[in-house]
């Protein structure tokens, strides 16, 4: 076995995918394939914000942004609590988080792949 392939915690699992589990992850993969809805997850994942805020952190209308979270909403990715006069978006889900975190993080700033951390010496 070679020295080169990952480690357990580090392989997918090993149970091929269902097609009903490609088909939900591909169309949440199309969700999240617009940059105006990555950055909104991006933020709505970093705390709650309402629509207008969304909209001009994310530079487009609000009526967009209004077109842009009813999706997320309605594929479960985004969550809404009312606030008084106000609806709240944030990300809940820790697996969406840890999705958004693992994607950033392997994307440098300027739009190139981030390299790899160096490896330790010790594996």
């Amino acid at each position: 076995m070679s020295t080169e392939m990952a480690k357990p915690e580090e392989r997918l699992p090993e149970d091929e995918p269902t097609r009903p589990q490609l088909s939900s992850a591909a169309s949440t993969f199309g969700l999240l394939s617009s940059p105006a809805r990555l950055h909104v997850m991006w933020l709505a994942a970093q705390g709650g914000y309402d629509v207008t805020t969304l909209a001009e952190r994310a530079g487009i209308n609000i009526a967009t942004m209004s077109q842009h979270l009813t999706k997320l909403r309605l594929a479960g990715l985004i969550s809404a609590r009312k606030e008084g006069r106000h609806h709240i978006y944030t990300v809940d889900d820790p697996h969406i988080v840890a999705l958004l975190a693992q994607i950033f993080a392997h994307i440098a700033p300027d739009g190139t792949l981030a390299p790899d951390p160096p490896r330790s010496t010790t594996e």
